[in-house]
């Protein structure tokens, strides 16, 4: 199919993949990370659109901005930079972006951090997603459930129009979802024209439309102002422009998709490319030291040498805590 627009693809890399501690660090995220097939996810992100698009934008911060820079540099792939100076949260990042393109240009938005297989499936969505952005639609990916993930945001869904944006549930209503046949996991991808994205942003968030405008009028070489970004209201694309435009569009998905968001997604991933676990399912992740667990099953042991992790796999989601009570405390195991 040829398109007459020209298409960017804009990695958003601003996640600190708490959830991910001791392994995801402020200084290492885990979108860097070279546990996946010896390849970091963001390298795995570049490859996998590399084909698709034309041109690339990669929204960063400063803490982070180099590790992209690092990768890129190594693929001998071109970028345009654009460097926050502090989160500002989606709506904000993509209104950068938007701002940066030209305004008849289709951005495909993805996370740095999510891992995507079967690359047809993949290929496919994408090109039903810049036929509907072509057509003035702003586009979200919904991935088919594989299972009543607690997870993941859901899209509620008739066809391709949207009906409503769910939080992440609890396990009773997430059992319901499946059930129900119409909802989707929210993947946190998207796809529009580059003006659609900022007339819709003006006219639901034109505080963070106002502000993102200065603030991108402003940079120097792709790097934000400090005091101009803290302007920006803090909220998601979410909730500036997908729950309340009547624009949207979602492409049910097949191919196989995780946030790789906790440790018990990263197990599960580790499994499916072989990682070995002993035969009560326990992993190491980090070391190759030998390592034997007794009397404990599903367990996961993380190894840094600074910190190490050990938790029961359903209890993944509960890292964040740790991470928190670090961060309260201003813990250098953070950084």
């Amino acid at each position: 199919m040829e398109n007459k627009h020209s298409i960017t693809h804009v990695i958003l890399t601003g996640g600190v993949g708490s959830r991910l501690w001791p392994l995801s660090r402020k200084s290492q995220p885990k979108q860097y990370l070279d546990i996946f097939d010896g390849k970091s996810l963001f390298e795995m992100t570049v490859d996998r659109n590399r084909n698709i698009a034309d041109n690339m934008m990669v929204v960063g911060n400063i803490d982070n901005c180099h590790l992209s820079r690092k990768i890129l540099e190594k693929m001998g792939t071109s970028y345009i930079d654009i460097i926050e100076s502090t989160p500002r949260n989606t709506a904000a990042a993509i209104a950068f972006a938007a701002f940066a393109a030209d305004p008849d240009s289709i951005l495909i938005v993805t996370p740095s951090d999510h891992i995507i297989s079967d690359g047809a499936a993949y290929e496919t969505a994408i090109q039903e997603a810049i036929e509907k952005a072509s057509q003035g639609y702003i586009v979200t990916f919904g991935i088919v459930p594989t299972k009543p993930e607690t997870g993941y945001g859901y899209i509620e869904r008739k066809g391709d129009d949207v009906i409503s944006f769910r939080e992440k549930p609890n396990q009773v209503s997430a059992r319901d979802f499946i059930a129900k046949g119409n909802f989707l996991w929210n993947s946190g991808m998207f796809c529009f024209k580059a003006s659609i994205f900022l007339e819709e942003l003006q006219s639901f968030a034109p505080e963070v439309y106002e502000k993102s405008k200065i603030a991108w009028q402003h940079n120097t070489n792709g790097n934000l102002d400090l005091a101009l970004s803290l302007d920006i209201p803090s909220i998601s694309i979410d909730y500036a422009v997908m729950e309340r435009s009547k624009k949207i569009k979602v492409v049910p998905s097949t191919f196989v998709w995780s946030d790789l968001g906790s440790f018990e997604s990263v197990y599960d991933y580790l499994v499916t490319i072989g990682h070995p676990v002993d035969e009560n399912g326990n992993m190491v992740i980090g070391t190759t030291n030998y390592t034997a667990f007794i009397g404990v099953k599903d367990t996961i042991f993380v190894y840094t040498p600074t910190a190490n992790l050990i938790l029961k796999k359903e209890f993944s989601q509960d890292v964040k805590s740790v991470y928190n009570e670090l961060d309260r405390g201003n813990s250098d195991l953070l950084l």
